[in-house]
């Protein structure tokens, strides 16, 4: 289905909690001021505390549901960052409904011969693990929930292998596999489920370095996307698990 055939209540996410990483720009800062106007309380998480405030402040603007933030660097966040986490969201909400996992790491385009070690492994600490990790740590609290959902932001090369992009889609191929073996595990809690989710190409930092010679027009706008989480995120989705869900073709 593409991203803009989606029917989204106003009211969609009232009372849920959701919790997104990257959340202070591109896909990420899109979801969450989505989900945000669509009645969620959202758990803001990111390296960067001023842009953190930002969108913070920016919901609130909007006469949305007040957010939690909370800073945290992926690329050297432990089992005990990460349990930490979820203890935090238990304490001051009580509850967790779903989490998005926006955050991701790009070095740069270049031949495999030139990627070392060090580019790899911080690829694949937060573009693979750390969604892993973080779900792992909240799991608890998504099994109480009536209704949870677990999102997992892919992207086309990790699907469709092409040159030049080295360990980032790499480490993104993995995400298909373990968005499958959850689901398959979940498969006795109905309340629970896991699916990818591959935007393609719309407009945010990422491109604008990939691509830099690219005329914003030529692709959609961030929030073109943003329906489809909603919908994967709220109630019009359950029951459906395991799948990889690609927005726009690849470019």
């Amino acid at each position: 289905m593409h991203a803009t055939q989606y029917d989204i209540p106003s009211e969609l996410l009232a009372g849920r909690v959701i919790l997104v990483t990257g959340a202070t720009q591109g896909i990420g800062r899109a979801v969450a001021l989505g989900a945000a106007r669509h009645g969620a309380t959202v758990v803001l998480l990111a390296r960067n505390i001023k842009r953190l405030e930002a969108v913070y402040d920016e919901i609130v603007s909007a006469g949305s549901p007040e957010p939690a933030a909370i800073p945290l660097d992926l690329l050297t966040a432990s089992d005990e960052d990460f349990n930490a986490v979820a203890f935090k969201i238990h304490q001051e909400l009580g509850r967790l409904d779903g989490i998005v996992h926006c955050a991701s790491h790009f070095y740069a385009l270049s031949p495999l011969r030139d990627q070392g070690i060090e580019e790899w492994m911080n690829q694949f600490r937060i573009n693979t693990v750390a969604p892993a990790a973080l779900t792992r740590a909240c799991l608890p609290l998504l099994a109480q929930s009536p209704d949870a959902s677990v999102l997992a932001v892919g992207e086309s090369h990790g699907l469709h292998p092409g040159p030049y992009w080295g360990g980032f889609a790499v480490s993104h191929a993995g995400l298909p596999h373990w968005v499958k073996m959850a689901a398959s595990e979940w498969d006795v809690c109905p309340n629970l489920r896991i699916n990818l989710l591959v935007p393609g190409p719309v407009q945010s930092p990422q491109r604008t370095r990939t691509h830099p010679g690219e005329a914003k027009t030529e692709v959609p706008p961030t929030d073109s996307v943003v329906p489809a989480f909603l919908y994967w995120l709220g109630p019009q989705s359950r029951g459906q698990s395991g799948q990889i869900i690609e927005l726009n073709p690849q470019r």
